[in-house]
């Protein structure tokens, strides 16, 4: 069942001299791990922005084409009501969070929305204990470091129990060890909760283990649209300068001398696997 759907989708920014996504037709499956990626600029953040309503009910502009969310026509939703169905977690966490403890940050949007307190209790536990931050809950979020900042900024829109997620490259400012769990805790929500996600990420070798589809842009349009191995193994994606993980790159210069795999790998656990039964044989 399609939970995201657009067609034709075009938006230019009030006062932009040209369109910043162009013909925009792209189909999410409910339940679906959906890597976006694209160079810098090629409209991945504003196609996002289109998602949760932000665009066109706060950016204003030129908004042409369809879009439905959840079954709803986004441009007949306000931002309020699109925001209990996708959640959109932001590149730097501090600019999410602003209360004097966790706790108090994951409550804030469900007391905006007027929800009873000892509802808010249980869901605000519940949060923090999928995103494995229970102990944190009394800090201050100016205390702690970036990678728990950004499993706080995750609780947050968690507690909200969105049907979709967004994430815009929310382990820009992690460094590797931090980014691989943030993606775990991201691929568990996918897993256990069922809950659409959709990571915009430029870190394709450790993100693309996770995925299920993989969306490429370049100037505003989608250019590749299919399974990760798919789209990870084409010609095209080299030519946009699409950072390919390197356990594909690695198969793909094995192919060229000659030694064949059982499969293209995305990870490099899946390079190692592939990697170990070629030296069996």
């Amino acid at each position: 069942m399609a939970i995201i759907e657009t067609k034709g989708l075009t938006y230019t920014y009030p006062g932009g001299t040209k369109p910043s996504i162009t013909d925009v037709s792209l189909t999410i499956e409910k339940g679906e791990f959906v890597i976006l990626t694209g160079p810098s600029g090629c409209g991945k953040t504003t196609l996002c922005r289109c998602f949760n309503g932000l665009i066109p009910h706060f950016y204003a502009g030129q908004l042409d084409g369809e879009l439905s969310v959840c079954g709803l026509k986004v441009t007949e939703h306000p931002i309020y009501e699109m925001a209990q169905r996708v959640g959109l977690v932001f590149q730097n966490p501090e600019n999410q969070l602003f209360a004097l403890s966790v706790e108090k940050d994951v409550a804030f949007g469900l007391e905006n929305l007027g929800v009873p307190r000892d509802e808010i209790r249980k869901q605000v536990d519940w949060a923090l204990q999928m995103t494995g931050i229970e102990e944190l809950r009394d800090r201050a979020p100016h205390e702690l470091s970036g990678g728990q900042q950004q499993r706080v900024a995750i609780a947050c829109v968690l507690a909200m129990q969105p049907t979709v997620m967004v994430f815009d490259e929310p382990t820009s400012f992690l460094d590797p060890l931090g980014a691989k769990k943030i993606f775990e805790v991201i691929s568990e929500l996918n897993k256990k909760l069922g809950i659409t996600v959709i990571l915009v990420e430029h870190r394709l070798d450790l993100a693309s283990k996770h995925a299920d589809h993989v969306v490429v842009m370049d100037n505003g349009k989608i250019v590749l649209n299919g399974e990760p191995r798919e789209v990870f193994n084409s010609e095209e994606a080299r030519l946009i300068g699409v950072g390919i993980p390197k356990a594909t790159r690695l198969w793909q210069m094995l192919q060229e001398k000659g030694v064949q795999l059982s499969g293209v790998p995305t990870s490099s656990e899946e390079a190692t696997q592939l990697l170990r039964e070629v030296l069996k044989t």
